[in-house]
């Protein structure tokens, strides 16, 4: 993990644990990404896997952009951008769907 990232992952899991709809998401990083998702029962034997949901791209300093995973396992970049708090603030209540337990 990039150190400068460690703050950020830090901060973006407490955010997402103080809200109910988002409590118990994982945070992980994958460069200037900051994903989030759910662990999902998967196949026959139920083996939990990552689902990832959000991702949140440091655009500058505490400016994030939003990007939401497609069916086709791609990225999809949304017209959301703001501080970590606003795009969170964002997820829970524009994405709800996506972050919502199955």
């Amino acid at each position: 993990m990039k150190e400068r990232m460690r703050n950020p992952a830090t901060e973006l899991r407490r955010l997402l644990d103080a809200n109910e709809l988002t409590a118990g998401m994982y945070v992980r990083v994958h460069g200037d990404h900051l994903i989030a998702g759910r662990k999902e029962p998967v196949g026959v034997d139920g083996a939990l896997e990552d689902d990832d949901r959000v991702r949140f791209t440091q655009l500058a300093g505490n400016l994030y952009g939003l990007s939401v995973k497609r069916h086709t396992g791609r990225w999809e970049k949304t017209p959301f951008t703001g501080s970590m708090t606003e795009t969170v603030e964002v997820v829970c209540s524009v994405m709800q769907h996506l972050v919502a337990l199955y």
